[in-house]
């Protein structure tokens, strides 16, 4: 993150507890936010300039912010349960957006945060503008929970955990509060599908074809309960879109919500 980046970062407290958050752009009262929702291990910080680049390109402004128990913010609440996702869409994530003001969002989640905005535009119709999803999940699948089975073994002795500590206060507690809620017998009948069948508003679903936590038949699922979604499947891309191929993600995501009427048009060139 820039030094400018930095100086727009700071905390928002809700329900007596410190969030870390980040505003990109100028918000003007007509235009709608872009809400970045992270993965399972990430923070404000680990989008990098993604956010500033996208909200650039569609002359919107933007929210970052890192879930309790990651980046900067305040330690999560005891251990993080199957349902996690469930509880950050229907009471976390409100409480922010009412803090801020912030009506009808345009949530661009990646990850555990696809499914995130994906559980809150299902329980909440009315709310969200939009919704881009970044390899989301709608379900357990083998190739998820073998791959973070994986790294989970090899936590500790590898890179990951040094790598992971320049962006978390509470390094340990973010990694196992993730993989011990993915890991978990509780968790394998963790499903989505039915909160992306109450959606109304405009989804564009994003995967790589090379994705290592997850099939193609996640986003293919989104098209059937909801025929009217977008779909890009990126070719030569694993589990992060907006880091693998970013100019397609950012090129998608402003055809999608111009022909919305949410972005404005691209300047002549």
């Amino acid at each position: 993150m820039t030094s400018a980046a930095r100086a727009l970062a700071r905390h928002v407290t809700v329900a007596g507890r410190r969030i870390e958050c980040r505003f990109v752009g100028r918000s003007s009262a007509p235009a709608p936010v872009l809400v970045f929702l992270h993965e399972g291990l990430g923070s404000v910080a680990m989008w990098r300039d993604f956010p500033d680049r996208l909200c650039a390109h569609l002359g919107l402004p933007g929210l970052v912010y890192s879930r309790l128990g990651y980046g900067r913010s305040d330690p999560q609440p005891g251990a993080r349960a199957p349902s996690f996702m469930h509880d950050e869409a229907t009471r976390t994530l409100p409480a922010l957006l009412r803090e801020l003001d912030l009506r009808q969002p345009i949530l661009f989640g990646h990850s555990d945060g696809a499914s995130i905005a994906l559980i809150h535009a299902g329980t909440f119709p009315q709310q969200a503008r939009a919704v881009v999803a970044l390899a989301p999940h709608l379900f357990v699948e083998p190739i998820c929970v073998e791959s973070i089975a994986a790294i989970t073994h090899e936590y500790g002795a590898s890179q990951l955990r040094g790598r992971l500590a320049r962006y978390h206060d509470d390094v340990d507690g973010a990694f196992h509060g993730w993989s011990d809620a993915w890991l978990s017998d509780a968790f394998a009948a963790w499903n989505i599908e039915s909160e992306v069948a109450a959606s109304r508003c405009p989804i564009l679903a994003v995967q790589g074809e090379d994705d290592q936590y997850g099939t193609m038949r996640q986003i293919e699922r989104i098209a059937e309960l909801r025929p009217d979604a977008r779909l890009l499947k990126l070719p030569g891309c694993r589990h992060s879109p907006q880091f693998d191929r970013p100019d397609e993600v950012i090129a998608a995501t402003a055809r999608f919500l111009r022909d919305l009427g949410l972005a404005a048009e691209a300047p002549p060139t």
